[in-house]
């Protein structure tokens, strides 16, 4: 191979550091659920309901002067943020607006969100000129907001819950605590992430926490495979000695395909415009963690629980 990450015959003693990693990632995770708590996260639109328009332009767009136009609408709590491409070649604002009321019982909600986001692209179109692109526009409304909260989260839980399954199904039962605990352990952190940093959190980001749990899932399938093959090949190995020489079997693997994988979604992050850089971060992120956990949490956490050496033999009798 031309290129060679990790060495083919690698020794690391990843259970040496069991507990120091360990300690690490409940702090991580308490640390997490603490500012998920506390904080709460920053939704988008998509969750909270409400207006969001994003404008772009090749002059120069005064930031005050869209501020008091907007404002001057009459439309409620409004929030008006400069954003601008890679390049720097392309300037632009994001306009937020509070969800609309409706005047009358006859006039809908949904109807006022949309003539409250006409009102706005107007107002804009006269300040700015008809030469600006409306690269964003999102309305929705209460009930639509509530729906995808509950939809998101049924998803998220869902995802977890087959993924579960597959592995109990797949492995022993020893197998799925440490699959359940890895789970919990990225799901967690990334939550907690979005909580400290307050990027927004939408539909998107949904997507992308219902990828990590596949990737990570799937990193630690292929570390429990090899453990498994060894635990009937090696019978009076040591059970730490044993993990150790499957994570390093998989070590290559794991890291070539983190690292490919990164690589795609560093380039999105930077080339791929404002509309996806919180996803390309959260699984940027996430990809990190579920490496993580795979290789110093679900692995080491089997020591906890012990696993049997050969599944194919039925237990011997009992001696009477």
């Amino acid at each position: 191979m031309l290129l060679k990450l990790i060495p083919t015959d690698t020794h690391i003693p990843f259970t040496r550091w069991r507990v120091i990693a360990f300690a690490f990632s409940a702090i991580m995770v308490v640390s997490s659920l603490t500012a998920v708590a506390l904080l709460g996260f920053n939704f988008g639109v998509d969750f909270r309901g409400g207006i969001t328009i994003e404008v772009a332009s090749d002059q120069p767009i005064n930031l005050g002067e869209v501020r008091n136009t907007v404002t001057g609408l009459g439309l409620g709590n409004t929030k008006v943020q400069e954003v601008q491409d890679f390049s720097g070649s392309e300037k632009g604002v994001v306009v937020f607006l509070q969800q609309q009321q409706a005047d009358g019982a006859e006039v809908d909600s949904e109807v006022a969100q949309q003539d409250a986001s006409d009102k706005v692209q107007a107002a804009l179109k006269e300040l700015l000129g008809d030469n600006i692109e409306f690269r964003k526009i999102e309305v929705v409304g209460p009930t639509v907001s509530a729906e995808l909260v509950r939809s998101g989260a049924l998803a998220v839980a869902l995802s977890i819950t087959m993924m579960l399954l597959y592995i109990s199904l797949r492995f022993e039962w020893q197998f799925g605590v440490g699959a359940i605990v890895a789970l919990v352990h990225d799901v967690s952190i990334t939550l907690g992430m979005f909580a400290v940093t307050r990027l927004e959190f939408n539909l998107p980001i949904i997507a992308a926490i219902l990828t990590i749990v596949g990737y990570s899932i799937n990193d630690t399938v292929v570390v429990y495979d090899r453990i498994r093959e060894n635990l009937r090949k090696y019978k009076k190995k040591d059970l730490a000695e044993l993990i150790d020489l499957s994570i390093n079997e998989t070590l290559s693997r794991t890291v070539m395909t983190s690292g490919t994988t990164l690589l795609t979604l560093i380039a999105l992050f930077v080339i791929g415009g404002q509309v996806l850089q919180g996803f390309s971060f959260s699984m940027i992120f996430g990809i990190l963690i579920g490496t993580y956990s795979s290789i110093f949490v679900a692995s080491p956490f089997l020591m906890a629980t012990g696993v049997k050496r050969d599944w194919s033999k039925a237990p011997a009798p009992a001696t009477p």
